[in-house]
């Protein structure tokens, strides 16, 4: 799917959360991009990954946010 050079690593794979993927649509207004991967990534951290696997978003427990004074 990668048109890019050194092309991304598969969706689901180690490598491919520690490498940033590419953005090839993004929607900020509809609160998701779609990764080079074929990975949906929404605002809420969570993934719906290519081959159908929903990956639930990654929620900071509320005692551990910091607010500014």
């Amino acid at each position: 799917m990668c048109t890019h050079r050194s092309s991304c690593p598969a969706a689901g794979s180690p490598e491919a959360r520690a490498v940033t993927t590419h953005v090839v649509a993004a929607h900020p207004e509809q609160g998701w991009n779609l990764l080079c991967d074929g990975t949906i990534v929404f605002d809420d951290t969570g993934e719906l990954r290519p081959d159908g696997l929903v990956v639930g978003p990654h929620r900071v427990p509320g005692g551990h946010l910091v607010t500014a004074a």
